[in-house]
């Protein structure tokens, strides 16, 4: 029985189905409570998570969202079952600190992760297709540099405690979700007072990590392996996931086409392009999309563990030094447009020099033909 489950999951039709069923659980979690288009969104969820941990002081976005333990938690389920829990780490920690936290810096440039783009594809919101140009040209320059030997290093087998370290933390946050402690904050406007009921979001979570550890989800990785001539096939989850997302929109009358006033989305389209395009680069170099990581991280993977700890202080320091995004809004009927001011913009720029420094400089000493 395992065997054929291991089958069907490595499969094109397990990848097709298993996308679907990802893009409906981001519609219902939109459904039952999570902010428009952002059913899913793992940078966001991160900048909420660290916000109620006290790690920024923006009101709106403070909720120790529940999807992102789960997330870590299914996929150490699955992993258990599957005997694929392997402790490891050691390949470049620090490098992959900052490239989690200048990912999360790109993404709130955006206002969302990869699988935003596709959630807010999904609702209407024209600004993701730009992201999506961007997410495309990031992570095209990271192939570019895979092509020419960058690498981090290979991770090294490691003691059991090594495995368990985020996970066991995130079991501790997810009890954290349900116990609600005083010392936690919480938002009560914005987008961080937006939630699906803990067991929804608990649950979806769970399942969302147990699917996309057995089909190795990753977004960003679909264009990764087109762009190396690996073949399409992470990329027919993506696009299951958008289809699934918009049918289901269609269905609970969530569609609007258009770039003006979307939900927390901003239309300036050069930001658009060059926040994803820094994100999509990070994600790539670091050896996948932030939900990808936190996957890993269930797997036993201290590396990804480290990114998705730079992702949550990236995410943090965002909203401390105003280098998060604005969204559009309307005031007296009138269209005032957002997007990251200038502290944000630098941020941007320095991220885009130090992921291109890191893809001429960490190469091996032959490069791959």
């Amino acid at each position: 029985m395992r065997e054929r489950l291991i089958l069907f999951f490595a499969s094109r039709t397990g990848m097709i189905l298993g996308g679907g069923v990802l893009g409906l659980l981001a519609v219902l979690l939109e459904w039952w409570g999570n902010p428009p288009n952002m059913g899913v969104c793992v940078t966001c969820f991160e900048r909420d998570f660290a916000g109620a941990l006290g790690l920024h002081g923006a009101a709106v976005a403070q909720y120790l969202r529940p999807e992102i333990p789960a997330f870590v938690l299914g996929a150490l389920i699955a992993a258990l079952l599957f005997g694929e829990f392997r402790p490891r780490g050691g390949a470049a920690p620090i490098v992959r600190f900052l490239l989690g936290a200048f990912a999360s810096v790109g993404a709130l440039a955006f206002l969302g992760c990869p699988w935003r783009v596709i959630d807010r594809l999904a609702g209407g919101d024209l600004n993701a297709a730009v992201g999506l140009l961007g997410l495309a040209a990031g992570i095209g320059l990271a192939a570019w540099f895979l092509r020419r030997g960058y690498t981090l290093g290979r991770a090294r087998p490691g003691a059991a405690a090594m495995g368990w370290v985020l996970p066991g933390l995130m079991l501790g946050a997810l009890l954290l979700a349900w116990a609600r402690p005083p010392f936690l904050l919480a938002s009560t406007s914005g987008p961080g007072a937006l939630r699906a009921p803990l067991l929804a979001s608990a649950g979806a979570g769970l399942l969302i990590g147990f699917l996309a550890q057995r089909l190795r989800f990753c977004t960003v990785g679909g264009l990764r392996d087109l762009y190396l001539g690996r073949g399409p096939h992470l990329l027919l989850g993506a696009l299951a996931f958008l289809i699934a997302a918009f049918v289901f929109h269609l269905i609970i009358g969530k569609v609007e086409f258009g770039f003006a006033a979307q939900p927390l989305a901003h239309s300036r389209q050069l930001w658009n392009f060059l926040g994803m395009a820094l994100a999509g680069l990070a994600f790539v170099l670091a050896g996948g999309c932030p939900g990808r990581q936190l996957f890993l991280a269930g797997e036993g993977d201290a590396d990804a563990g480290v990114f998705v700890l730079g992702a949550l202080v990236g995410a943090a320091l965002a909203h401390n030094f105003g280098l998060v995004a604005a969204p559009d809004k309307l005031a007296g009927g009138v269209l005032q447009v957002g997007g990251p001011a200038q502290a944000g913009q630098i941020a941007v720029a320095l991220g885009l020099c130090f992921c291109a420094l890191l893809g001429i400089l960490m190469r091996k000493s032959e490069p791959e033909a």
